[in-house]
């Protein structure tokens, strides 16, 4: 079958994989404020003004959480499917149980139906949330490695976005269609992605794995030499990875418990906190929970639907401020990234805390629909709420954003990374889990000390990034090793180059890969350098 060898035509069509997550969290952001919802999943009776209440604050919790609880099984799982069948394929896997997935979602007439569903839909988006960044990590150029991975979370924020807007539209039809509708268009983008995929090549470092040495060449030069295969970065690239598996052939007994072994320890914590991290920042149970905080900001109105569309905002400054790590993230660097990142959340988080704990006054009983509206704001400090709610997503959304899957697959080596970043995946949808279940009773119990918990979280990221996270932009993943496995007389060996003496070698690596000679000059003062820094 014909292969397509263009690496931005690659990452888009792998990336819908990303958008699948995007698609959940705005259907249900989006729905969970209509009457229709509401009343079919009512438990609470109605208000003064005849509205269906709806589930219950911990129920919703509940049903938000059980798609990021079946991604924490679905990440687990795919190391093993991805590492037997190969990063493609598993990448097919997971559109197709989408798929499932989204036919029961939206036959849903109970609230267990609807549990089940999106359980189902979770482990499909744990699978490529894993994979996506393995298999676009694998076979990228380490110059475009941050920027094409980084795909995966645009992806994300698009799916958000088309999404919303189709909620928004649907919120105007009448009955179960308010729902149902969304929830079946967004079986559409699986069977897109398990088409495209098709036409598509496998990693060749899977395929290396393989003993499929052929079809790795052939891939490398499709990919990075227009087939040309015997251009010199292809050989480079391909004796390079060749070592590699080699070398691992002899330490083949792979398994999740090597990952926590002294040699791995260190890799495999920054990793699974990276994942962490991007989830204890708040950001995507903000996106679940957008309408009960513009509600309490003072933008509800009848059925719901006045608070939808500035909530859309957001989702658009989400896509917008994405552009720029795309961009500019390979030459940024992962560690300057990530550290703005924390502090600017930081900031916008510890600024909505102070607003509420000033400005608010409780909720009346039936004044919201929901006990977690526990608030209630109304004038310029609602309006500064808001802004600093969209401050707050233009800070994530080029920093924790696309780097939190960028940076997990650069960290570990050939025969553990499926493995590892499935490991690192399921961190954070484990943590996805836990806190789209917390947000609702939080806002009801403790208000706005919720925010003071997030941002405490973005200070304490601040710390842990600048003393533990080494830079690995622009450096093919063979080298990577390297910064990990110091050998030099002396050192502890698994504790390697300190993080914040890594730096970001990205005119050398472009250099190597437009196959230009480096002088003599130029390769001794890099070394020069790179000892300095060591």
């Amino acid at each position: 079958m014909y292969k397509i060898g263009n690496i931005y035509f690659i990452a888009a069509i792998a990336v819908i994989g990303g958008a699948l997550f995007g698609f959940d969290i705005s259907s249900m952001s989006a729905i969970i404020s209509t009457q229709p919802y509401l009343c079919q999943f009512n438990q609470q009776g109605f208000n003064e003004k005849g509205e269906c209440m709806g589930p219950t604050d911990s129920v919703q919790g509940g049903i938000t959480a059980a798609m990021p609880g079946g991604s924490w099984l679905g990440a687990l799982v795919s190391g093993f499917v991805s590492d037997k069948f190969g990063r493609r394929t598993s990448i097919q896997i997971g559109s197709v149980i989408w798929v499932i997935g989204s036919i029961i979602v939206c036959a849903s007439v109970n609230i267990p139906m609807l549990a089940v569903g999106r359980i189902i839909n979770g482990f499909s988006v744990g699978i490529c949330s894993a994979q996506v960044p393995v298999y676009i990590s694998e076979i990228a150029p380490p110059s475009k490695r941050g920027r094409l991975v980084g795909f995966q979370q645009w992806a994300i924020t698009w799916g958000i976005l088309i999404m919303f807007f189709i909620c928004y539209g649907a919120s105007y039809l009448t009955g179960s269609a308010v729902f149902r509708l969304p929830w079946g268009l967004q079986a559409i983008p699986a069977v897109m992605l398990f088409l495209g995929l098709c036409f598509l090549p496998e990693s060749p470092r899977w395929l290396a794995k393989k003993d499929r040495w052929e079809e790795a060449k052939s891939v490398l030069a499709l990919v990075h030499s227009k087939g040309d295969m015997n251009s010199p970065w292809v050989l480079r690239e391909l004796e390079e990875i060749r070592e590699v598996v080699e070398f691992e052939r002899l330490n083949s007994d792979v398994s999740y418990f090597e990952l926590f072994t002294p040699k791995m320890l260190n890799r495999t914590s920054i990793g699974v906190f990276t994942q962490i991290w991007s989830q204890l920042t708040g950001m995507n149970v903000m996106m679940y929970y957008i309408t009960y905080v513009f509600t309490m900001a003072g933008l509800a109105g009848d059925g719901g639907n006045a608070v939808l569309l500035p909530s859309g905002i957001q989702f658009v400054i989400n896509v917008v401020m994405t552009v720029p790590a795309l961009l500019w993230m390979d030459r940024w660097g992962r560690r300057p990234t990530l550290l703005v990142g924390a502090l600017l959340m930081c900031l916008w988080l510890s600024v909505n805390a102070g607003l509420f704990a000033v400005y608010s006054r409780p909720a009346r009983p039936m004044e919201f629909t929901s006990t977690a509206e526990s608030m209630a704001v109304t004038g310029a400090p609602a309006k500064a709420i808001i802004a600093s709610t969209y401050l707050f997503v233009a800070s994530y959304a080029p920093t924790w954003g696309p780097v939190s899957w960028t940076y997990p697959p650069e960290l570990y080596p050939l025969r553990l990374r499926g493995k590892a970043v499935a490991l690192c995946t399921s961190s954070n949808w484990a943590f996805n889990f836990a806190l789209a279940y917390f947000v609702p009773p939080a806002f009801a119990s403790i208000t706005w000390r919720t925010y003071v918990i997030f941002a405490t979280f973005c200070a304490a990221m601040f710390i842990h990034v600048f003393f533990f996270f080494p830079e690995t932009a622009n450096k093919p993943l063979e080298e990577v090793e390297e910064i990990f496995d110091d050998s030099k007389p002396g050192s502890i060996k698994w504790i390697g180059t300190p993080a914040w003496k890594t730096r970001n070698t990205r005119n050398t690596m472009l250099k190597q890969e437009r196959n230009e000679i480096i002088s003599p000059e130029e390769k001794i003062g890099f070394e020069q350098k790179e000892n300095a820094t060591a």
